[in-house]
């Protein structure tokens, strides 16, 4: 068994289930921690499975609830040393001392692969990942949200990926036009900014292959974006490959299903 389900996901809020028959773990914890409890009561995941959390960077969509999560399931905080020096104050006592990581160099929690790679956003050193099971070269998930380009690395990264969580953030249109200040209009669309719908697209069009089986577009703005104009575009561009594959949009208030990575 490898599966993963993106609990909630948006401008409010994120947080990334991925499992195994023998480990669990949450990457980022943006959201109140009953919510996140209640999504994996939900898919009837056991909370007490939970090893531990790994820390994507410092924004507070993406650690709001992580100090909360860790005391209560008494789990390790896994993060690189920039960003807990960030933001440690935010996440308030830990019942273990944080575990680090180096961006670029690949760790294990139980039997879980995880390779964190510097993303492109306004964060001191924000990162994706990549995770695969230790026995499984093959079947491999990939989130990347909180970048504002796809870099070469980025790209290199997301190639093998069998199921991708990818942001899918705004539409320019409704950027531009819409109500956001000028400044937050230049950081959403900047290169330390968001992925756009058509960004995505792009994306996905120098890492598609063959495997790829589950495509989740997630992070959209609830202000700045729609679902059906984040999917459209992407199925859009599915049909011009004729490829068919799972193709999916991570809420704000709902959790996705369990997917087989």
């Amino acid at each position: 068994m490898f599966q993963t389900s993106v609990l909630v996901s948006g401008s409010k809020g994120n947080s990334v289930l991925v499992r195994t028959g023998d480990t669990a773990l949450l990457l980022d914890a943006g959201v109140a921690a009953k919510t996140i409890f209640a999504a994996m009561d939900a898919l009837r995941v056991p909370r007490e499975s939970i090893q531990g959390i790994v820390v994507s960077h410092e924004h507070s969509d993406h650690i709001r609830g992580v100090g909360v999560v860790a005391r209560a399931l008494k789990i390790p905080v896994f993060i690189n040393e920039d960003t807990f020096c960030y933001c440690s104050e935010r996440l308030g006592k830990l019942p273990w001392e944080p575990v680090f990581f180096e961006t670029g160099q690949s760790f294990q929690i139980g039997d879980i692969i995880v390779h964190p790679f510097s993303s492109s956003h306004d964060a001191v050193d924000s990162c994706n990942f990549t995770f695969r099971r230790t026995e499984d070269e093959e079947r491999r998930l990939g989130v990347a949200t909180d970048l504002g380009y796809p870099t070469n690395l980025s790209i290199e990264n997301l190639k093998r990926c069998t199921t991708l969580v990818l942001e899918s953030n705004h539409d320019l249109n409704m950027l531009m036009n819409g109500p956001y200040e000028w400044h937050l209009k230049q950081r959403v669309k900047s290169r330390l900014g968001h992925l756009s719908n058509d960004q995505a697209v792009g994306l996905i069009s120098n890492v598609m292959h063959h495997g790829l089986d589950n495509l989740v577009l997630a992070h959209l703005s609830e202000i700045n974006n729609h679902p059906d104009l984040a999917i459209g575009a992407m199925r859009d561009y599915l049909s011009s490959l004729r490829r068919d594959l799972r193709l999916l949009v991570a809420s704000q208030y709902e959790h996705t299903p369990l997917i087989d990575v």
